[in-house]
C-alpha cells in the first residue's frame, strides 16, 4: 500500500470535518477537534478555510459563563446546488441537493428494457439530468452518476454491465457530449456505501458492509472506515458470487450467482415458480411488480408471503458468506428492494444467517434495515461529487453549457470528464 502524501492527509482531514459537519448539523470546532480526533488548530484551520470558501457558514451562538461565546457551524445550503443521479436497469432518477445534501427536488424516468443500447440509456438518462437542472435557476457546482456494473471512474467507463452486456462504453464522454457538464462516474454499490458513511457517524471506523438489493445485487465494503473498491473497482460483487451450484442462469453468464436469487429478476421467478398465473408477473416494471408483491403481503397473501419467506432462505445463506468472508460489525441492507421489503426479508432470513455463518462472526455482527430511505445512491453520489468539488474548487466548471478549457488534458483528478468545447 503506497503511503499517503500530506496532500492526502489534508484532504482526509477535511472530509472528515465536513462529513461531521454534516451528520451533527450545527457543531463547534471544540466539539469537532473531540468527534474527528484531530488537534483544535487543524480544525481551525480547516474550518476557516471552508468558511472563507462559503462552504461553511456560522450558524449560531452558545453563550459562555466566562469568556467569549462559542460559535456553531453548519454547511451552507445556499453555497451550490448538487447532483446525484442513479442510472440503474430498470430507471433512471436525478435529484438535487443543496450544500448541506438536503434533498430538494427529484425527476425520474423508466428505462424501456427494449431499448437499453449505450445511446438509447445515455439519451435517457440526459433528458432525466436536463429536466432536473431546468428547474433551478443555479446551475450544479458537480453531478455525480452511477451505473450499474463494473466502472472505472478514472477513465469514466462502464467497463461491463451484465444486465446490458456493455463492454468498455465510454460513458461520462458519451454524457459529457450531450450535457457539456465536468461529471463523475461510480457503481452503486459504492453510491451506497458513501452514503451511509456521510449519514451514520458510526461508520467512521471499523468494518462494515452495505448490501445493495435491487435489480442488481451487491455489496459497499468500509474496511477501517474506508471504502474498499480493490484492484480495479468491482470490489463487493457480491451478487455474482456462486450460492447454488449449476443453479439458475446469472445475466452476467455465470449459474447460480446470488443476484440470480436475491435481484429484482430472481424474486420475480421464484414468483412464476409458485404461480406463473400470477398477474404481477404481467407486469414488466420490475419495481411496480416488486411494489405489488409488497402490498400483497401486508395483505396476507399466501404466495407473496412464500416467496419472501423463500428469497429469505437465500439471503440468509448470502448473507453468513458474507459475514463468514469478512467478519463485519454492521451489515446494513439498503437498495430499494431494501426499501420495499427489506423488515420482512431480514426478520425471515435471521434463521438462516446464524445455521451458517460461523457462531463467533455472526455474533459479533449487527443485521439491520438501512434507515436511509428513497433513493440513497443518488445521495450517495451526490456526496461524492461535493466531496470532488471540495478537492477541486479552482478546476470546477459549474457550466451545463459547452466550456472551453486552456488545459489540453480531458481528465481531472477523481473520475471527472472535462467538457469537450475548445481545448
Amino acid at each position: 500500500m503506497a503511503s499517503r502524501t500530506a496532500a492526502d492527509i489534508r484532504r482526509h482531514n477535511a472530509f472528515a470535518v465536513v462529513r461531521s459537519i454534516h451528520v451533527a448539523g450545527e457543531i463547534s470546532r471544540r466539539e469537532l477537534a473531540d468527534i474527528t480526533g484531530l488537534s483544535f488548530a487543524t480544525v481551525g484551520t480547516i474550518c476557516t478555510d471552508l468558511l472563507t470558501r462559503g462552504v461553511l457558514m456560522e450558524a449560531s451562538r452558545d453563550a459562555a459563563l466566562v469568556g467569549r461565546p462559542t460559535t456553531n457551524l453548519a454547511l451552507n445550503p445556499d453555497h451550490g446546488l448538487l447532483l446525484g443521479v442513479e442510472i440503474a436497469e430498470a430507471f433512471v432518477h436525478a435529484e438535487t441537493f443543496d450544500t448541506a445534501l438536503r434533498s430538494l427536488t427529484s425527476s425520474e424516468a423508466p428505462i424501456d428494457s427494449h431499448a437499453s443500447t449505450p445511446a438509447d440509456v445515455v439519451a435517457k438518462a440526459a433528458e432525466v439530468i436536463e429536466a432536473e437542472v431546468a428547474k433551478h435557476n443555479t446551475k450544479p457546482l458537480a453531478i455525480g452518476v452511477s451505473a450499474p456494473g463494473a466502472v472505472d471512474p478514472v477513465g469514466g467507463t462502464s467497463v461491463f454491465s451484465p444486465y446490458w452486456a456493455w463492454h468498455n462504453v465510454p460513458l461520462l464522454d458519451m454524457l459529457s457530449d450531450r450535457l457539456g457538464a465536468p461529471l463523475l462516474l461510480d457503481n452503486p454499490l459504492k453510491a451506497l456505501a458513501i452514503a451511509e458513511f456521510w449519514s451514520r457517524p458510526e461508520l467512521r471506523d471499523g468494518d462494515h458492509v452495505i448490501a445493495y438489493l435491487g435489480t442488481g445485487v451487491g455489496a459497499g465494503v468500509l474496511i477501517g472506515g474506508t471504502l474498499f473498491r480493490g484492484r480495479s473497482n468491482t470490489a463487493g460483487e457480491w451478487g455474482h458470487t456462486v450460492l447454488i451450484a449449476g443453479g439458475r442462469q446469472c445475466r452476467c453468464g455465470a449459474k447460480g450467482c446470488v443476484e440470480a436469487y436475491i435481484g429484482s429478476p430472481g424474486i420475480l421467478e421464484t414468483l412464476r415458480g409458485i404461480d406463473p398465473t400470477s398477474p404481477l408477473l404481467d407486469d414488466e416494471d420490475q419495481v411496480e411488480a416488486l411494489t405489488g408483491l409488497a402490498r400483497a403481503c401486508d395483505e396476507g397473501d399466501p404466495t407473496a408471503l412464500t416467496v419472501v419467506r423463500t428469497t429469505a432462505h437465500y439471503l440468509g445463506v448470502a448473507l453468513a458468506s458474507l459475514i463468514n468472508l469478512l467478519n463485519p460489525q454492521t451489515v446494513l441492507i439498503g437498495g430499494w428492494i431494501g426499501a420495499l421489503l427489506g423488515p420482512r426479508l431480514l426478520d425471515a432470513a435471521r434463521p438462516y444467517v446464524e445455521a451458517s455463518a460461523f457462531p463467533t462472526s455472526y455474533q459479533a455482527t449487527t443485521l439491520e434495515i438501512s434507515a436511509l430511505y428513497g433513493y440513497t445512491v443518488a445521495l450517495g453520489m451526490a456526496a461524492s461529487a461535493f466531496e470532488d468539488y471540495l478537492d477541486h474548487p479552482a478546476t470546477k466548471t459549474t457550466s451545463l453549457l459547452k466550456t472551453t478549457s486552456n488545459n489540453n488534458d480531458s481528465r481531472v483528478p477523481g473520475g471527472r470528464a472535462r467538457p469537450k468545447g475548445k481545448q
